[in-house]
């Protein structure tokens, strides 16, 4: 738990990886060119002191991984986001068993959310039943740029991605993590435009879609979306180090995902290991919109609270301490009314 001036704060990071991206698990250049994309944001919006040699940017393993998010890293509860790339990797990017193994070693510290891609058919249907009852899934990550054979993406909106998202509200896989942020050498940008998001949310109101890295570089579409559909989250991983680089920047994206959709939806990740979670906890505790953006609210410690933890440990029902928990926010300006008071409202009048 982190604490500063006397508030303790309960952290969840809501992303991270445990990847492999060595050389002898390369299967061709673009597995190259992808971890090269990665280690570039790592390097251009760290602090210097905040960043890693290439080489051991390439694979930290497990230990590394606890001692960074939860020893050195202050956060109480971490979740897995992995990314197959197997066309890319040799034993895939995210390393599967490796980071459940982990979780099933740590399940006060660590959550272990799966993957599917709706172009394995109905074999993917059969394995993602078969990863729930092994792995008891809470959520999965879903990775729409991905490369499969041929094809170089797909939509939540195509026929077979309804059928695995009707899977998983069956199966009562609720968070689904949505990668709809920057591209990634070689991935193509507009296969993670945020669209198809606001389909999705329409047709399985029982999910909620969290859009990681809030929809950058399109954070106006992803606002004008989430505003209208109460159950699309923001994750702010890669959004993050921007309060190092371009503190004023992130204020913008902070001031706007704010003003749409509200304090209890947005949820802290540093993206580990692009980056590491405790700089960027002391960073945000610190931060303020500076005063001459009057169009945006002061982040006040509430609102601090929710973003770093208790938004994400709601969604998965991850125990707070009951002095630090909070009361939901009223409701935006913006976005949908509560409907169901609505209704009642015309039926007396």
């Amino acid at each position: 738990m982190y604490s500063k001036d006397g508030t303790d704060y309960f952290v969840v990071d809501a992303h991270i990886a445990l990847w492999d991206a060595r050389p002898e698990n390369q299967r061709n250049i673009h597995g190259k060119q992808f971890i090269d994309c990665f280690y570039d944001y790592h390097r251009n919006l760290s602090p210097e002191a905040e960043v890693w040699s290439y080489d051991e940017y390439l694979y930290q393993g497990g230990e590394r991984l606890m001692r960074d998010v939860f020893v050195d890293g202050i956060v109480d509860h971490a979740i897995f986001q992995p990314a197959r790339l197997a066309e890319f990797y040799a034993k895939g990017f995210g390393q599967t068993e490796e980071a459940f193994a982990l979780a099933q070693a740590h399940p006060d510290k660590l959550t272990y959310n799966h993957y599917w891609d709706p172009r394995d058919g109905e074999n993917g249907l059969d394995a993602l039943r078969a990863a729930h009852e092994r792995m008891d899934l809470k959520g999965v990550k879903l990775y729409t740029a991905d490369w499969h054979g041929e094809s170089r993406g797909w939509k939540l909106t195509d026929p077979m991605a309804q059928r695995y998202l009707a899977l998983c509200q069956e199966l009562g896989i609720r968070n689904i993590h949505v990668h709809k942020g920057p591209t990634i050498r070689p991935l193509d940008r507009d296969a993670f435009d945020v669209a198809d998001v606001d389909h999705v949310a329409t047709d399985f109101t029982d999910l909620t879609f969290v859009v990681e890295h809030c929809g950058l570089p399109r954070l106006e579409d992803f606002c004008w979306i989430a505003t209208q559909e109460p159950n699309v989250v923001a994750g702010l991983a890669v959004a993050m180090p921007f309060i190092h680089s371009r503190p004023r920047y992130f204020a913008q994206i902070m001031g706007e995902l704010l003003y749409w959709i509200g304090e209890d939806r947005i949820l802290f990740s540093s993206d580990y290991a692009i980056w590491t979670p405790k700089w960027l906890v002391e960073k945000f505790v610190d931060f303020q919109i500076p005063e001459d953006l009057t169009e945006y609210a002061p982040l006040t410690t509430e609102t601090k609270k929710k973003v770093l933890g208790l938004n994400a440990a709601k969604l998965y029902d991850l125990p707070v301490p009951a002095e630090l928990q909070l009361p939901d926010a009223d409701e935006t300006a913006t976005g949908p009314r509560d409907t169901d008071a609505a209704d009642k409202n015309l039926a007396m009048a």
